[in-house]
């Protein structure tokens, strides 16, 4: 008895369903161990990831408390306590941490007279790799003021040379840089290049005012008349303000006629 148009589709698609469900017994029969346990390492290795992101998590959330600990310590004039808090954040910190803690530790030295000790800790947070580029400048810059009656001009001058060469110094650490740098030219006789440099810092717009005194009268005195440029630069800044207001004015003006 011949089978119809449709029992031929039917039996035909029997046949292929037949097929795959083989082919996907023998598939699981030679590697079904090694699929499932894939899976299983798969969803391990997530759940190890979770928590281990979780736990470092806790740790940063831990780091903080001991970090602000510190400075607590030291608001209440506990050097010493402050001291022992950042040496442990130094030692079982991340980067980050280690290296605020250890800068923290050196301006305590510091302050307590050994330049020498404030010196070695921040050259450690400048040499670490670890870190971020501006911390390590701000940190070289922190180690050469503290080292900076031992060392020779030139060697402040080459410390420097990255930060003050720098193409957009309003956005490092330029100004500190320089003034150690006019300094060191200072020294050494050249007046020309320590004039230039102090003007250079005189002419930044976001500058501290007591920064930005001393590089003016310095420049001052090297020939350099930061004065002047800076009185010549606000002028300008303020008549563009005032040419923006009149602008916007005589636009609403037009746009009404």
């Amino acid at each position: 008895m011949a089978l119809s148009p449709t029992n031929d589709a039917a039996l035909l698609q029997e046949v292929d369903e037949a097929v795959r469900k083989d082919r996907l017994d023998t598939i699981m029969q030679r590697y079904g161990r090694w699929i499932i346990g894939g899976l299983f390492a798969a969803l391990l290795a997530f759940g190890g990831y979770l928590f281990w992101d979780h736990r470092q998590d806790a740790a940063r959330g831990e780091q903080a408390e001991e970090l602000i600990a510190a400075f607590e310590k030291l608001g209440t004039n506990q050097p010493r306590a402050a001291t022992a808090e950042l040496q442990k954040i130094a030692a079982e910190g991340g980067p980050a941490y280690r290296a605020v803690a250890q800068m923290q530790e050196a301006n305590i030295k510091a302050q307590a007279g050994d330049l020498k000790a404030a010196a070695a800790l921040m050259a450690k947070v400048a040499a670490d790799t670890k870190l971020d580029q501006a911390l390590r400048d701000l940190a070289l810059i922190r180690q050469t003021a503290f080292e900076y009656d031992t060392l020779k001009p030139e060697a402040v001058i080459a410390r420097m040379k990255p930060m003050v060469d720098a193409k957009d110094p309003a956005s490092s650490w330029f100004a500190s840089a320089a003034e150690l740098s006019a300094t060191a030219h200072y020294q050494l006789g050249q007046f020309d290049q320590a004039g230039a440099l102090y003007g250079r810092i005189a002419k930044l717009p976001d500058v501290p005012r007591s920064l930005q005194s001393r590089s003016v009268q310095m420049a001052g005195m090297l020939g350099v008349d930061a004065v002047t440029d800076r009185a010549a630069e606000s002028a300008a800044a303020e008549k563009k303000g005032n040419a923006a207001p009149k602008a916007a004015a005589a636009a609403k003006t037009e746009e009404a006629n």
